[in-house]
C-alpha cells in the first residue's frame, strides 16, 4: 500500500492521522505542507481544496480528514485488520493553542 500524508508539523488533526498510521504499522510519506510550498501546492492540486490533513492511499485522496476518518476508510476497505492498540494521541481533535503557537513561531507559511 502506498500512502502519502500531507500534514502539518504541529496540528491535532495531523497528529491524529500519524497516530492511526502508526497504530496499524503502516509505512507512509509524511509531507510537510507548512514549510514546503511545493508539497502544499501538490496537495491542493490533488485534493481540489486547501484544507488538511489529506491522505492519499493507493491513488485515492482522502481530503480534509481526521485520523478517525482515515481509520474508518482503512477498515471499511479491508486494508487493515482491527486491533486493540490505543493511539498515542486523540485521532479526531483540532489543534491546541500550544500547537497553533508552535506553528506561528517555528514554521514558515507559504499561504
Amino acid at each position: 500500500m502506498k500512502i502519502i500524508a500531507y500534514l502539518k508539523p504541529y496540528c491535532g488533526w495531523s497528529m491524529g492521522v500519524r497516530a492511526i498510521l502508526k497504530k496499524y504499522h503502516l509505512e507512509y510519506e509524511d509531507r510537510d505542507i507548512i514549510n514546503d510550498a511545493e508539497q502544499y501546492a501538490e496537495m491542493v492540486a490533488k485534493s481540489g481544496q486547501p484544507l488538511s490533513p489529506c491522505v492519499e492511499i493507493d491513488g485515492k485522496m482522502l481530503a480534509d480528514v481526521s485520523g478517525e476518518e482515515v481509520e474508518n476508510y482503512l477498515l471499511s476497505n479491508g486494508l487493515v485488520n482491527p486491533n486493540d492498540e490505543m493511539p498515542e494521541v486523540p485521532t479526531n481533535a483540532p489543534c491546541t493553542d500550544e500547537e497553533h503557537e508552535a506553528m506561528r513561531s517555528r514554521s514558515l507559511r507559504f499561504f
